[in-house]
């Protein structure tokens, strides 16, 4: 399952997402969307978490959750149409 991960500190690393949703289960990817032209985080991700049971248990428990001085929220992506 997709997770999109939004108001994250812009300090917040790949690691530290990376850490945050391991705690909840397998992680098949984690990445952090970079501003192009800053090379700074735009301040929102994605998680891949391949078991769905661990996903929804890391989307209930993290949504709302205090992350590096932000609230921050999670919920499943949205596949979009190829």
């Amino acid at each position: 399952m997709k997770l999109l991960i939004r108001n994250l500190a812009r300090s917040t690393t790949e690691t530290e997402l990376l850490e945050i949703f391991e705690s909840y289960g397998s992680v098949q990817y984690c990445n952090l969307v970079i501003d192009s032209a800053t090379g700074g985080s735009k301040g929102f991700g994605f998680v891949e978490m391949p078991k769905v049971g661990e996903a929804k248990a890391a989307m209930k428990n993290l949504n709302n959750t205090l992350v590096n001085g932000n609230i921050i929220r999670v919920k499943k992506a949205d596949d979009k149409p190829a």
